[in-house]
């Protein structure tokens, strides 16, 4: 049994991160400001004598007292209209939050490991994208102050392994969807879900032939929990190597869902990616791992969900 501080445990992620930690046995400290996570996505933990909720903003400090192994640096916001609207808050969490998280690593001797995003590969150059490929992205765009914040996460994390010894290690995690995604989070499989569940048309940027790779949560976070187990430390990218454009997603979503499969047209966003798919080799070769859940039944689930949550 181990001791794991979750940062940004009452988010997506992060609160399915703290099920399978509780599940295998350890002791989980949820930390969350709740500035875009909810309690609704932990409630059912804290009857488990492992699980302990601490109300926190990680940009000021990580008050953790006693012994920890493993610190899974979650807390960001991760959706465009969640970063586009807290820019210095999002900032902050990756700066900030990530160097108090490295220095309680570094105090205690614990392994940290940092929710990285395929975001740092910005709007790529290279397809599909290795933890080799350094990157396309705007520094100064709108979309930089999500991008930037991991960036130099990962440099932070890369700085304090290799000065101070500290054992890190870096998931990139790339689109990944399912139950908890919150319904005005902006993610396209949630918003077409929601616009197809109330008889709308599907909003389309661009002219939909950009691509994507979507995750199933369960499988991002085996992969996320066997890299915390692993004594990697370099990037590793998790996410679906089955590469789909908007219009094909939009489909898939609609014959779901059912009804109408009217689609609406809108711009691109500034300095959104063409295209977006990871290479897992060094997934599968270090950690035995690859997606498992079939792109239907994920969004199946995913669907059931919204449904129970209103819409």
């Amino acid at each position: 049994m181990a001791r794991v501080v979750v940062t940004g445990g009452a988010g997506f992620l992060g609160s399915h991160l703290c099920d399978a930690l509780i599940e295998r046995g350890d002791e989980v400290v949820c930390v969350d400001n709740l500035a875009t996570g909810r309690r609704s996505n932990f409630a059912h933990l804290l009857d488990e004598p492992g699980f302990r909720y601490l109300e926190h903003d990680v940009s000021e400090s990580l008050p953790i007292d006693g012994d920890v192994d493993s610190i899974l640096h979650f807390a960001s916001p991760a959706s465009p209209p969640a970063y586009l609207a807290m820019p210095v808050e999002t900032l902050m969490a990756g700066s900030a939050g990530t160097k108090n998280a490295l220095d309680l690593a570094m105090r205690i001797g614990a392994r940290m490991l940092l929710a990285s995003t395929s975001e740092v590969y910005g709007d790529p150059l290279e397809h599909p994208q290795r933890e080799s490929y350094w990157g396309h992205v705007n520094p100064i765009g709108p979309r930089s102050v999500y991008d930037e914040a991991k960036r130099f996460a990962e440099a932070l994390t890369m700085a304090y392994h290799r000065t101070y010894d500290v054992d890190t290690a870096i998931v990139r995690i790339f689109n990944t969807y399912g139950e908890r995604m919150r319904g005005d989070d902006g993610r396209v499989v949630s918003s077409f879900i929601i616009q197809a569940l109330a008889g709308e048309p599907l909003t389309v940027f661009g002219d939909g032939r950009q691509s994507r790779s979507f995750c199933y949560v369960a499988d991002e976070i085996r992969g996320i929990l066997a890299l915390l187990d692993s004594g990697a430390h370099e990037p590793i990218n998790i996410g679906n190597p089955n590469e789909l454009t908007m219009l094909e997603l939009a489909q898939v979503v609609l014959d779901v869902v059912g009804g109408p499969s009217d689609l609406v047209f809108r711009p691109l966003p500034q300095d959104d990616p063409r295209q977006r798919c990871p290479d897992i080799t060094r997934a599968r070769e270090l950690l035995g791992w690859e997606p498992e859940a079939d792109l239907c039944k994920g969004v199946e689930r995913t669907v059931a969900w919204l449904r129970g949550e209103g819409y």
